[in-house]
């Protein structure tokens, strides 16, 4: 008796080899549908699910493999008399392959102007369910769930007359997993109007691997989230350098981060996830040179990454230091020759053109757990501030607002200084916010920047006036900080008797 191979896929792209390949080897097709006229139309002998169930297909093709005659077929095991005696009781045949691949449901939700009759009706029921049964009976029934798998399949079928147990139960597992994302997926899109829904499924597709985790000893992978509608490498492309690491990812998304926040020619120096250096300029040239001027020290072995095409002299201006990953929206090749000449540097040329998601949710991973959060992405304009000490000039308004859309993505306690659209000293990561400041003063003055006249962000509010008293005393002229606390009236009279500034936000921006 010939085996049979039960064939029903949306995407059809090799499916005409593999079902040729598969006849030759002496298999009957059976099919459904689209797939069953795609294969006839390949000049493939097919027999229709309609021969077998002896039912037509019902609601513009709904229900088709919904059938006991189906199942049967797939779930009958074989090592079971009373599962082969039932099967000859109803003149069923048994199944064995399936091969399914799924309606595009996460691909059509993400499209723009889809209607939700249009999404709900990319729901597939009858496809998850043969794919459950054959990984179900896996050790009769080979189960094929991707394109990827043909090639592989139809190897050890030439080589054995049919797949391994271990290949069956290897391809089980990717059916389930399959399934498990697409089921996930389809949850997610209907939980999408709660901001925090009851049941949180993430469904995670693996993009790549990558060359180690956060240290050498730990492996690492980078996966995207399934369904979203791009991520961080979707419209990345390498030109040239080493492969990725997972700290050049953690770093690359924090430089994209605050890259984000300006619409003039901007440069972002990243390092261990937290900028050390971020200017805008007239030109992205000038503001390249003023970025890595900010702390030059720290920049060495940083993410670097620019809103404005390199040209020639830029690309060679940046080839001369060591830059770990470099991301621009476009290379000339010029450009391009200059910076492979370092061969480790990671060339990145983004295509992205749109902003933030909005929506996104934020994880962080605890013991059994996850943290979930909406995306800080908030951006605030100066009406929504109030100036609570001194006088505010133009120009500092430009300084103080760049340093508080810098600040929000430094890790807490977050102080960065900036002069003329600068940052000039960025302290980050401490327990005390008066280290933190100590750390900005001394950073700049190390790199010989004038801190007369500059001015400065804190993430949250100062609980006591020593800090803001440490950089009045450093020549800061202007700070900008949430408010809140018991002693906002102390810090305030310590601003306004330096003859200072003082702007509330009313909103912090803690990043741990």
């Amino acid at each position: 008796m010939s085996r049979r191979a039960l064939i029903s896929v949306y995407d059809k792209e090799g499916i005409d080899a593999f079902a040729r390949s598969l006849s030759e080897l002496g298999w009957e097709l059976v099919s459904s549908g689209g797939t069953a006229s795609f294969l006839e139309g390949q000049g493939l002998e097919v027999t229709t699910v309609e021969d077998v169930t002896h039912a037509p297909e019902m609601l513009g093709g709904r229900v088709k493999t919904l059938h006991p005659r189906i199942h049967a077929g797939i779930l009958a095991r074989r090592d079971l008399p009373e599962h082969v005696d039932t099967l000859a009781e109803h003149d069923i045949l048994p199944i064995d392959l399936v091969c399914v691949n799924l309606y595009p449901f996460a691909k059509v939700a993400a499209e723009r102007g889809r209607s939700e009759a249009e999404v709900v009706e990319m729901i597939d029921v009858g496809g998850p369910s043969m794919l459950r049964a054959a990984a179900k009976n896996f050790a009769h029934v080979t189960v094929v769930s991707s394109p990827d798998q043909y090639e592989d399949v139809l190897a050890e079928l030439r080589e054995h007359g049919d797949t391994t147990g271990d290949t069956r139960r290897r391809l089980a597992r990717e059916a389930f997993e399959t399934s498990a994302v697409y089921e996930a997926t389809i949850a997610n899109w209907f939980g999408d109007t709660e901001r925090f829904p009851e049941q949180l499924t993430l469904a995670l597709r693996k993009v790549t691997n990558l060359s180690y985790g956060e240290n050498p000893h730990q492996a690492g992978a980078y996966y995207r989230e399934v369904g979203a509608r791009r991520h961080l490498l979707s419209q990345v492309e390498q030109l040239g350098g080493k492969e990725l690491s997972y700290n050049n990812l953690v770093d690359l998304e924090g430089a994209r981060r605050v890259l984000r926040e300006f619409v003039m020619p901007a440069v972002v120096i990243v390092k261990h996830a937290n900028p050390c250096g971020v200017a805008v300029a007239a030109t992205i040239e000038e503001a390249w040179e003023r970025a890595l001027a900010a702390d030059p020290v720290s920049a060495f072995g940083c993410v670097a990454l620019v809103n404005r095409d390199i040209h020639g002299a830029l690309g060679a201006r940046i080839a001369e230091h060591f830059v770990e990953v470099l991301m621009a929206p476009g290379f000339d090749d010029d450009a391009v020759e200059a910076l492979r000449r370092k061969k480790a540097l990671r060339i990145l040329h983004d295509r992205e053109r749109r902003s933030e998601t909005p929506g996104e949710r934020d994880y962080k991973r605890v013991l059994g757990g996850m943290l979930v959060q909406e995306r800080d992405s908030d951006i605030q304009d100066r009406e929504e501030m109030q100036v609570v000490a001194g006088e505010v000039t133009e120009q500092q308004w430009g300084d103080l607002l760049f340093a508080w859309r810098v600040c929000k993505h430094v890790s807490s306690n977050a102080i960065v200084i900036v002069r003329d659209l600068q940052t000039i000293g960025v302290g980050a990561g401490q327990m005390s916010r008066v280290d933190s400041v100590r750390i900005a003063v001394e950073k700049a003055r190390a790199h010989g920047h004038d801190l007369q006249g500059a001015v400065l962000a804190s993430d949250a509010f100062f609980p006591f006036a020593d800090g803001p008293e440490l950089a009045l005393g450093a020549g800061i002229a202007a700070i900008i900080q949430p408010g809140g606390s018991k002693r906002d009236a102390d810090v305030a009279a310590a601003v306004d008797a330096a003859g200072a500034a003082l702007v509330f936000t009313g909103r912090r921006h803690f990043r741990h």
